[in-house]
C-alpha cells in the first residue's frame, strides 16, 4: 500500500494551475478527480471538437473488451497496465477479476495526483493482488524490476498501453519502449495499445494541435500505419488495427463509428 506520507508528499506537488492531461481526461469521462483548470481546458477542447468525449468514453470500452478478450478467451491472468491514469469505472483490476478474481495486476504512472488514488487502485479480490509502481513510460527498466514484485513476468502477462504513447513526442522512442517492455516478456503474452489517430477527423486533429500548444503535457496523434507499428513482430489479432469501435464490437451494440482513435491486440509467439 501507498505509504500516507508518500501521498501526502505527491499531493503538494499536484500543479493545479496547469492543465493536465489525466485530469482533463477524467472530467471527460465523467470522473470528478479534476479542477477548474482541467474543466476549462476540457470544455475548451469540446467547444472545437465535442467528440472528444466520445473518443475518451470509446477507448474505455476498448479496453473493457481487450481484457475480456484476454481473460475469457487467452487465459491471460496478469496484467501490466502503464499509463493507466485516474480511476474511473471499469479499470483494468475490476473488469479482470470479475471475470477471474486470481488476476494478478500493476499499475504504472507518475503522476502525483493518480498517487494519491493509489489506494483505490490497490483494492483488490482475496484471490488476486493489485499493485501500483510510480514510474516513468520512458523507463521501461524501472517499470519491469517493479512490476516483478507483484507479477511472475515468466508467465504470460498482457501488456496495456492505453492513450499513453501520445505522450512520447519522438515515435521510434515510442517504438523502442514497447520492444523493449516486450521483450522481457514470455512466449503468449500479448499488447494491446490505443492511441489517437491521425487522417481521419481534421475537426479532432485541429483541437489536438491547440491543446498541445495550450501549455499542459502534449499528446501527440499517430498515423494508423504508426500505431500498427508498435506490434511488429506480433501476431496481430483479427480485425488488426481498427477504430476502436470496430474491435469487436459487443452483440446488440450501436453500429461503430469511425472515430480518430485507433488500436489492437497482438500475441507474441
Amino acid at each position: 500500500m501507498t505509504d500516507p506520507e508518500t501521498s501526502s508528499a505527491a499531493h503538494q506537488t499536484i500543479d493545479t494551475s496547469v492543465p493536465h492531461s489525466a485530469r482533463i481526461w477524467n472530467y471527460w469521462l465523467g470522473g470528478k478527480d479534476n479542477y477548474p483548470v482541467d474543466e476549462q481546458a476540457g470544455d475548451a477542447y469540446t467547444a472545437v471538437f465535442p467528440g472528444i468525449v466520445t473518443i475518451a468514453r470509446s477507448s474505455r470500452a476498448f479496453l473493457r473488451r481487450t481484457i475480456t478478450h484476454l481473460v475469457s478467451e487467452a487465459g491471460i491472468r496478469q496484467f501490466l497496465d502503464v499509463g493507466t491514469g485516474l480511476p474511473t469505472a471499469e479499470n483494468t483490476h475490476e473488469v479482470a477479476q470479475r471475470l477471474a478474481p486470481e488476476s494478478r495486476i500493476v499499475y504504472v504512472d507518475n503522476d502525483p495526483l493518480v498517487l494519491t488514488h493509489a489506494r483505490a487502485l490497490l483494492t483488490s479480490t482475496p484471490e488476486g493482488a493489485t499493485a501500483y509502481v510510480d514510474a516513468d513510460v520512458m523507463d521501461p527498466k524501472r517499470i519491469l524490476a517493479s512490476a516483478a514484485e507483484t507479477l511472475d513476468l515468466g508467465r504470460p502477462t498482457a501488456l496495456i498501453l492505453s492513450n499513453i504513447l501520445g505522450h512520447v513526442a519522438d515515435h521510434a522512442t515510442a517504438r523502442a519502449i514497447v520492444t523493449d517492455l516486450m521483450a522481457a516478456l514470455p512466449s503468449g503474452s500479448y499488447l494491446a495499445v490505443n492511441d489517437g489517430s491521425r487522417g481521419v477527423d481534421p475537426v479532432f486533429e485541429q483541437a489536438q494541435d491547440a491543446y498541445n500548444e495550450s501549455g499542459a503535457v502534449p499528446y501527440n496523434l499517430r498515423s494508423i500505419e504508426e500505431i500498427t507499428a508498435y506490434f511488429d513482430g506480433l501476431e496481430l489479432l483479427e480485425p488488426g488495427v481498427v477504430s476502436v469501435p470496430m474491435w469487436r464490437p459487443e452483440a446488440g451494440s450501436p453500429a461503430p463509428e469511425l472515430i480518430g482513435e485507433h488500436g489492437g491486440l497482438g500475441r507474441k509467439p
